[in-house]
C-alpha cells in the first residue's frame, strides 16, 4: 500500500493534533475535572435503559454493516486506487492499495490492475468478483438504510433521542475533558451507561448516527452515472466523482475505527454489565448478556460464511434475488435520470484507462491493417430493413459530438470527447419490428472467460441523444486500444455496457433471447447486475 506523502502528513496531523493538545493541557494545567459517576438518572425526564427495539436495531445495524464493509472492500479491490481528481491518471492517486505501478512499456488495462482479496476479508473474495460484491453491497445497503430510518423514527418517537442528541454547547468542553483523560491514559469517572453517557460518548454516538451514516448514504450515489449526469451539481457537492469515492472509503474507515474503539471501551469499562445493558436490557452482573452477545457474533460470522459459499456455489440465485429486490427500487430512484451533463474540452483527461481484451481474430486483424476500409457493420434480427454499413455510410447517417465522463464499474473515471453517429438514426434506418425491445451489440473482442463479448440495451435508452456509435475519440479516429472501428457510448450506463470493437448489432425481444439470458457477457459470466446506471 502506498499513500502520497502530503496526504499521509495531513492524516497524521489530524490524528495527532488533538492528542498533542491533550498532553500539553495535562502538562501545563493538570487533568480537567470530569463529573463523577452516577448510578441513577440525572433527570427524571431522561430515558432509562435500552428498550427491546433499540437493542434489536443495534444488532441488525452491526449485521448489515459487516456485510457492507466486506463487500465494499471487494469492490475497492477491483480498482485499488483512490484519487482526488476525476481523471484517474496513474501516479496521481492519493492511496494505492496495490504494490503495482502501472507499466509504461506494455498495455495495462484496468482489469489487469484488479487485485486478489482474501475471502476472509472481502465478500466474495479473490479477483474479478465485483459483480457479486455489488449484489451483496446493494442488498445489504437497502436493509441497512431501512433499519437506520426506522431507528431514527423510533428514537425521536420514544424520547430516547435525549440520550444521544446534545442540547447544549457545554457538551463540547465536557467531551474535551473526557478526551484529555483517555488520551493521556487516565480513566475518567465513568457514568453508568444504563442511565447516561459521558459527554464524549454522546458526541461519538451522535456523530456516528447523524454524520457518518448520512455521509455514507450521500457519497454512494455520487458514483452513479445516471444520477450524476442528470443532476450535475450532485457530484460537485464533494467536488467530483472520485472525491465522492474517496470520501465513501474514508467513511468506511471511520466506521471501522469507531467499531474498534467502541468495543474496546465496552470491554474496559465493565464488559459484563455493559453487555447486559445492550443485549438483555438489564443493569446487573449476570453473564447472560455475554453469552447471548457471543451467540449473536457467531450468527454474524456464520451468515458471512454462508454469503461467501453462496457467492461461489450459487451465484445465479444471488444475482436473481438482487434483481428481484434491488432492481425495482433502483429503477424507481434512477431510471428517469437521463444523462445531460457534458464537460468543456479543457477538462479532457490526459489518460483514459483501457479495458477489455483486444481482438485477436484474423478477421479483425485484417480489417485493422487496412484501416477498416472493408469493414461492414451488420444490423439484423427483428428489423424490417436489415443492413450492412461501411464506416463511410455510418458517418453519412449524421454526426453527434459530446464530451462526457466515463464511469467504469471498477471505480475509475475519465473525461473524453466522442464523435459518432446517433443510435436513433440507425434505429430509424433499420425500423425494428413492434416486438423488438432490445439491441444486442456483438464484439470482435473476447470476454474474460473466453468467447466473444456482447451486451445489450433497451431501444428506449438507445434513442437518447447521447447514445452514439463512436468512431472518433478526442478528435482522432478511434484507436485499436479503445475500440476501433466502432464503440458504443450510452452515457447513463457504466462502461462495461459500452461495447468496443463492434462487429454486429442484433435486435431482439428480450435479454433472455441470447447468451445465458441475463443481458450481456458480464451479466452471464461475472454475474453483473441488470441495471448498469449505478
Amino acid at each position: 500500500m502506498r499513500i502520497r506523502h502530503w496526504t499521509l502528513l495531513v492524516f497524521i496531523a489530524l490524528m495527532m493534533a488533538p492528542t498533542v493538545a491533550a498532553y500539553v493541557q495535562w502538562a501545563a494545567f493538570g487533568l480537567p475535572s470530569v463529573a463523577a459517576e452516577t448510578s441513577a438518572p440525572p433527570d427524571v425526564d431522561m430515558p432509562t435503559g435500552f428498550p427491546a427495539w433499540l437493542r434489536i436495531h443495534h444488532y441488525v445495524n452491526l449485521f448489515f454493516l459487516i456485510i457492507l464493509i466486506r463487500s465494499g472492500l471487494q469492490i475497492l479491490a477491483d480498482h485499488p486506487r483512490l484519487y482526488w481528481n476525476v481523471h484517474c491518471t496513474p501516479g496521481t492517486e492519493w492511496l494505492r492499495a496495490t504494490p503495482i505501478e502501472v507499466p509504461t512499456e506494455r498495455v495495462w488495462t484496468s482489469k489487469n490492475d484488479s487485485r486478489h482479496l482474501s475471502p476472509w476479508i472481502g465478500l466474495p473474495g479473490y479477483r474479478h468478483t465485483v459483480g457479486m460484491a455489488r449484489h451483496w453491497h446493494f442488498l445489504s445497503v437497502l436493509f441497512w438504510v431501512g433499519n437506520g430510518l426506522i431507528f431514527v423514527v423510533l428514537l425521536f418517537g420514544t424520547g430516547q433521542w435525549r440520550r444521544l442528541v446534545p442540547t447544549s454547547w457545554r457538551i463540547v468542553p465536557e467531551a474535551w475533558s473526557v478526551f484529555v483523560h483517555y488520551a493521556t491514559l487516565h480513566m475518567p469517572p465513568e457514568p453508568n451507561g444504563f442511565y447516561r453517557y459521558n459527554a464524549l460518548q454522546q458526541l461519538a454516538y451522535f456523530s456516528t448516527i447523524f454524520v457518518l451514516a448520512p455521509l455514507a448514504i450521500a457519497t454512494g450515489p455520487s458514483m452513479s452515472p445516471a444520477l450524476t449526469n442528470r443532476f450535475s451539481w450532485y457530484p460537485k457537492l464533494p467536488g467530483n466523482r472520485q472525491i465522492g469515492r474517496s470520501l465513501h472509503f474514508l467513511v468506511m474507515v471511520a466506521f471501522l475505527g469507531f467499531l474498534v474503539v467502541h468495543v474496546a471501551m465496552v470491554s474496559f469499562t465493565g464488559l459484563v454489565r455493559n453487555m447486559n445493558h445492550i443485549v438483555v436490557g438489564t443493569d446487573d452482573g449476570r453473564r447472560l448478556g455475554i453469552y447471548l452477545g457471543l451467540l449473536g457474533i457467531v450468527v454474524v460470522a456464520a451468515f458471512n460464511g454462508l454469503a461467501n459459499w453462496a457467492a461461489w456455489r450459487r451465484p445465479r440465485p444471488i444475482q436473481h434475488i438482487a434483481r428481484a429486490i434491488v432492481t425495482p427500487i433502483m429503477k424507481r430512484l434512477f431510471n428517469d435520470a437521463a444523462p445531460e451533463a457534458e464537460f468543456p474540452r479543457d477538462q479532457i483527461s490526459p489518460f483514459f484507462w483501457p479495458n477489455g481484451k483486444m481482438p485477436t481474430s484474423d478477421e479483425w486483424t485484417t480489417l485493422n491493417a487496412d484501416d477498416f476500409k472493408s469493414y461492414r457493420l451488420k444490423v439484423s434480427g427483428l428489423v424490417e430493413n436489415p443492413v450492412e454499413l461501411s464506416l463511410d455510410e455510418i458517418r453519412a447517417m449524421g454526426e453527434k459530438s459530446q464530451v462526457t465522463l466515463h464511469h467504469c464499474i471498477q471505480g475509475w473515471s475519465g473525461v473524453a470527447a466522442w464523435r459518432g453517429a446517433p443510435m436513433s438514426k440507425l434505429i430509424d434506418l433499420v425500423r425494428p419490428t413492434p416486438n423488438a425491445r432490445m439491441a444486442v451489440f456483438h464484439s470482435f473482442g473476447e470476454g474474460l472467460e473466453g468467447g466473444l463479448y456482447y451486451d445489450s440495451h433497451t431501444i428506449e435508452n438507445l434513442r437518447h441523444p447521447q447514445s452514439i456509435l463512436a468512431y472518433e475519440m478526442n478528435d482522432e479516429p478511434l484507436s485499436a486500444l479503445h475500440g476501433a472501428p466502432l464503440r458504443l457510448r450510452v452515457e447513463n450506463q457504466l462502461g462495461f455496457k459500452m461495447v468496443k470493437w463492434i462487429r454486429a448489432i442484433e435486435f431482439v425481444e428480450s435479454h433472455k433471447d441470447f447468451g445465458e439470458g441475463e443481458g450481456g457477457y458480464n451479466e452471464d459470466h461475472e454475474y453483473f447486475g441488470e441495471l448498469a446506471n449505478i
